[in-house]
């Protein structure tokens, strides 16, 4: 590279040991394109390939043009994008949505503008980043409790029940561990100590409670119309981009005046919703897909255990293959890869221990999970 004035500034020549840092530690990050059988994805209804959201998608584009152009506070509003938000309310039993441009959007946006720093947040260590950011932002007062560990929650809100704004902060399925919280026994602690609840159902939306409402409108669980806050992305198992929080009318009132995140960012692309709005009926009928992909995830943690490995606590579509080091989760990723799957190997800092992330979705077959065990179990 040649040198310039910039480049003698000490950001610019600190990069050679930062990324000699990550090359020892097997940490170096690159981008690949999509190649052999998809278990890396989160397209776990095989939605993004569907022909009606397909065709959908073409028919937003020429109904409302290439783009948004503006802020939906400005000119980039279109009518559309309430009939997106009603149909998610209408979905997850919320009495209002609110449209962001991403799950990251979304969660950074809402948590950072509700919370401030009269506020104690309450954060699952295992949270997303986009969760994690809000809460920063935010200026609150952070405390993690113990992944999943509910004891450990209740003991920290016991500690800290003389604040008077408190929120609880958690997803419903975790990204990295696929393990479901226990939403019962939030919905408990949030009316015993008087928190706001927030819940993150990106990796939930389209696969569990009725219709593939979320985690947290499961059957049998009483008083999920408590939960204050719902984001859902579009993202994932719906095939498409862009998310929504679902709350009460005044809280989405709030938002839209006060979430930088959707104050400030031109709106998505009018043709998002449109093609939106086709995936929410889909997958509202797919039951199906849903039995099969979740049947499919549960041979495949068995067959996988019967090879010695270890699965963590997963119970979803996300089942994680925890290795010793990052060079044994790059060396299996790389010979999946050579023989026709596509499966990352995630790293700290990301998560905690090196593991090979498996997401399922409703198109794979038996045989190919297990012609999938059976390299794992040569590696």
């Amino acid at each position: 590279m040649q040198e310039t004035p910039s480049t003698k500034l000490p950001f610019f020549s600190e990069l050679p040991a930062f990324f000699s840092r990550l090359e020892s530690q097997k940490r170096i990050r690159v981008l690949d394109p999509p190649s052999g059988l998809d278990l890396c994805s989160n397209d776990y209804l095989g939605l993004s390939k569907h022909p009606e959201i397909i065709q959908a998608l073409k028919e937003g584009i020429d109904i409302y043009g290439a783009g948004s152009t503006a802020s939906r506070l400005v000119r980039g509003h279109r009518t559309v994008f309430e009939e997106l938000e009603n149909d998610f309310s209408n979905w997850v039993q919320s009495e209002d949505s609110l449209f962001f441009a991403n799950g990251y959007a979304a969660n950074l946006g809402t948590i950072s503008c509700v919370a401030d720093p009269s506020y104690t947040i309450f954060c699952d260590r295992k949270n997303h980043a986009s969760l994690m950011d809000g809460v920063r932002l935010s200026g609150a007062k952070k405390v993690y409790y113990k992944h999943s560990d509910l004891n450990d929650l209740e003991d920290s809100l016991k500690k800290y029940s003389g604040s008077k704004h408190k929120m609880i902060v958690t997803e419903s399925v975790f990204s990295m561990d696929g393990d479901k919280t226990d939403i019962r026994a939030l919905l408990y602690l949030k009316e015993k100590y008087g928190a706001l609840l927030y819940v993150d159902e990106a990796h939930a939306i389209g696969l569990f409670g009725k219709e593939g409402s979320g985690v947290s409108l499961e059957e049998n669980i009483p008083g999920t119309s408590e939960v204050d806050f719902r984001m859902s992305t579009l993202g994932k198992a719906l095939g498409l981009e862009g998310a929504v929080i679902s709350t009460t009318k005044d809280a989405r009132k709030y938002l839209l005046h006060s979430a930088r995140t959707f104050v400030f960012s031109t709106g998505s692309l009018p043709a998002i919703a449109h093609a939106g709005r086709v995936a929410i009926r889909l997958a509202r009928q797919m039951d199906d897909e849903r039995k099969i992909l979740l049947e499919n995830s549960e041979f495949f943690r068995d067959a996988l255990h019967k090879t010695g490995r270890d699965t963590g606590n997963s119970n979803t579509q996300i089942i994680p293959i925890l290795l010793g080091s990052e060079a044994e989760a790059l060396e299996l990723s790389s010979r999946l890869d050579q023989n026709g799957f596509q499966a990352k190997a995630i790293r700290p800092p990301t998560v905690d221990v090196s593991r090979i992330r498996v997401s399922l979705n409703s198109k794979i077959s038996k045989q190919d999970l297990e012609k999938f065990v059976q390299l794992v179990r040569e590696n």
